[in-house]
């Protein structure tokens, strides 16, 4: 089986840091993301236009790469999620989970058995399309391929412990911006209403053996706040805000250089 480097990283008690691919296409993609220090690749198929052939194109050409590929599929298309797992994808991002039957659904869709129900599609890129038995096939790639589920809405922070305890859930990642929004808090990283939802999530995964993530902050106070409380698996910004700030920050450095 190929590495799950973002999995090895958190296991060691380091942060996994997530470069989003939005709008990318090209194949430079995850190579471009472990040029610039990242360990894994955020595919996202909910909010980007990337169709399944392009985010298992995306994910095959990680693989060869020390950046571990992560597609995010929406809740209602786990077909999606499954034949983006058969075609080099090494983890899942699903979002707005709420309660403990959409993870256990979740799950169910997208482990293999004793775990899930998924069934098997033949030698898999991961295991570099080598014939294994499939008892020992099955058991590394549940092992290896990562499900996180999105936390929110306050309905879901409520359900953490819950979601949490789900055999097969591997990790939880509040979705930041959706949660503030979903709270009437819009934006306000800091608030304590935000605080508590990581307290509760860190502390969970803490007690459970799970990993606690982190998307849509990216500020030096509470970025650094919620990785000391125990955020290991973090999305680091995506594409187009990255490639928008550096430019931006070129553009105007230039910009503002004499002429004579």
């Amino acid at each position: 089986m190929i590495e799950n480097h973002a999995l090895n990283r958190m296991r060691a008690g380091k942060a996994a840091i997530g470069f989003g691919a939005h709008h990318l296409r090209s194949m430079a993609t995850p190579l471009l993301a472990e040029a610039a220090g990242y360990h894994w690749l955020f595919i996202d198929c909910e909010h980007g236009a990337h169709s399944i052939q392009e985010a298992t194109q995306l994910a095959i050409a990680s693989l060869a790469t020390s950046v571990t590929p992560i597609v995010r599929v929406c809740k209602g298309a786990l077909d999606e999620a499954t034949r983006a797992l058969d075609n080099g994808a090494m983890g899942l991002l699903i979002p707005h989970i709420d309660t403990r039957a959409e993870a256990e659904a979740l799950v169910a869709a997208v482990k293999f058995p004793p775990l899930g129900h998924r069934s098997m599609g033949g030698p898999p890129a991961q295991a570099r399309f080598s014939a294994m038995p499939a008892g020992e096939m099955m058991a590394a790639m549940n092992r290896n391929l990562m499900t996180c589920v999105m936390i929110e809405t306050p309905i879901a922070v409520a359900n953490i412990p819950e979601i949490a305890a789900v055999e097969g859930v591997d990790a939880l990642m509040i979705g930041t911006s959706d949660l503030t929004a979903e709270m009437g808090i819009p934006g306000q990283a800091g608030h304590e209403k935000v605080a508590e939802a990581y307290r509760i999530m860190t502390y969970e995964c803490a007690r459970l053996g799970k990993f606690a993530g982190m998307g849509g902050i990216y500020d030096e106070v509470h970025a650094a706040a919620y990785l000391k409380m125990g955020v290991r698996f973090v999305l680091g910004g995506s594409d187009h805000g990255l490639l928008l700030q550096a430019a931006k920050a070129r553009a105007e450095f230039l910009a503002g250089l004499p002429l004579s």
